[in-house]
């Protein structure tokens, strides 16, 4: 989420913000280069019911590896798709980690220390 002081609206991360035109100049792209990481199913923006492109603030953060993978690390967009598919994969273990020892952490306070810890 994004900033909660005062008047001011929280987003979510998955909220539709921006529009191409200011995503573009975020990152210092052309917008044609955020409609072929589009096509290329890299990432995927929400619609207005005018079918204008508007971008959350975790389509720029995506969009953001995409162009670092693609221009500096010279990777192909079948490359940035694995990369992208591995770091999702990446954040679910993570989750179910922190999960797992939640679970511990609960299971010790109860005094289950000597029990068999099998999820």
């Amino acid at each position: 989420m994004v900033g909660e002081s005062g008047n001011n609206k929280v987003f979510e991360d998955d909220e539709p913000l921006y529009t191409i035109g200011v995503v573009s100049r975020m990152l210092n792209c052309d917008p044609s280069t955020l409609r072929r990481y589009e096509s290329a199913g890299l990432v995927n923006p929400g619609r207005t019911e005018g079918n204008t492109r508007l971008y959350s603030n975790r389509n720029v953060e995506t969009l953001r590896t995409v162009h670092r993978l693609i221009d500096q690390e010279k990777l192909n967009v079948h490359g940035v798709r694995k990369v992208l598919e591995l770091e999702r994969e990446i954040e679910k273990l993570k989750a179910r980690v922190r999960e797992l020892e939640e679970r511990l952490r609960t299971a010790d306070s109860r005094g289950e220390k000597g029990r068999d810890r099998t999820p």
